[in-house]
């Protein structure tokens, strides 16, 4: 994995609003593979870890998302 690797910012839909989200490369590819996995879009999942995140920062919580995933398939 290249540490080096600068954040990537995206904009997505959420409830009919653009709203960006900046997560480094490697959180993006495993949401696409988590969404795939899931049949849902990325935008789909995004939107229910944002009903579910409270009080944490939307990418804070989608980077917290893609740790359990990859946590508990290991």
């Amino acid at each position: 994995m290249d540490l080096k690797t600068p954040p990537v910012k995206r904009s997505v839909t959420l409830h009919g609003h653009r709203t960006s989200i900046t997560l480094e490369k490697p959180f993006w590819e495993e949401l696409q593979k988590i969404a795939e996995a899931q049949s849902k879009s990325v935008n789909k999942i995004i939107a229910e870890i944002d009903e579910k995140r409270g009080a944490n920062s939307l990418s804070s919580a989608l980077r917290l998302y893609v740790l359990g995933i990859a946590l508990s398939v290991s």
